[in-house]
């Protein structure tokens, strides 16, 4: 690695620089998966498969709303389905997947801080502000929408997918793969759709969306995001007001945004 400033090293200086980023990025990628491989049942038992369980906290929440309004069907995921394994080397190659992507997961604020440490020497002031900004709320925004989606939505996918059925002489026995999927799917989908206050700060930024546009779509905003929660939710009516809601709020968290950016620039143009 050079000593020198960043900004005067040269394009191979500069790759060299990358490099070391992208050795110790790996590295600690690779270390967090091999912690996470060892402590399986942590990742597993409790994590991956604890929303399907019956003493999983949001079961536990709607099992005791569902006793205090007399709602016996809000007691969700009470008989949990089994899980399989179909392939001979499909719970190890499983296991070192999900480690991997564990590892990915957790060391992603410092593969952050080390893509941010490279690229911070060629911004100003100014942007390296905002931009750090922009990272804070975007990352808080996402660990927000994967915790809502694991927490309250992958509850109630895995309740109405696993305990659907077409005749009684279908049991119902899912295979880890898919079922894997489908809580990682739900989970990534809700923290992408929560970065939508970030994406109104940019379009803002760049003058593509006004607060006036927002206010005059607001009820065709409505029908997308109606559209994004039949998506990423099971087929049932509950489930998808429960994701409206959050992303109506944020809709308009983003209309509150564009106007304050909106008056920011006229202050600067007025100026």
């Amino acid at each position: 690695m050079s000593g020198k400033d960043p900004n005067e090293l040269s394009f191979l200086e500069h790759l060299e620089e990358l490099r070391w980023h992208l050795v110790r990025s790996v590295v600690a990628i690779v270390l967090i998966a091999i912690v996470a491989f060892i402590f399986k049942d942590i990742i597993f038992d409790a994590i991956i498969l604890g929303p399907k369980s019956s003493d999983f906290i949001t079961n536990e929440a709607f099992c005791k709303l569902g006793e205090l309004v007399n709602i016996d069907k809000l007691c969700i995921n009470s008989k949990p389905f089994q899980v399989i394994n179909i392939n001979m080397a499909g719970q190890f190659m499983t296991h070192i997947m999900v480690s991997i992507l564990a590892g990915f997961i957790l060391a992603f604020p410092y593969v952050f801080y080390e893509f941010w440490r490279f690229l911070q020497p060629a911004l100003y002031h100014k942007e390296k502000t905002v931009a750090s900004g922009a990272v804070f709320y975007s990352s808080a925004l996402f660990m927000l929408g994967v915790l809502f989606g694991y927490f309250l939505i992958c509850p109630l996918s895995v309740h109405f997918l696993g305990s659907y059925t077409v005749s009684a002489d279908v049991l119902n026995q899912i295979n880890l793969k898919s079922y894997i999927q489908t809580v990682a799917s739900v989970s990534l989908a809700a923290g992408i759709i929560f970065e939508l206050p970030v994406l109104v700060y940019f379009l803002s930024k760049i003058g593509l969306v006004t607060p006036e546009f927002l206010k005059k779509y607001r009820k065709h905003s409505l029908v997308v995001i109606l559209t994004l929660s039949a998506i990423i939710t099971p087929p049932d009516i509950f489930s998808q007001i429960m994701v409206c809601l959050p992303l109506l709020a944020l809709y308009e968290i983003g209309i509150g945004i564009s106007r304050r950016i909106v008056r920011k620039q006229e202050a600067e143009l007025a100026e």
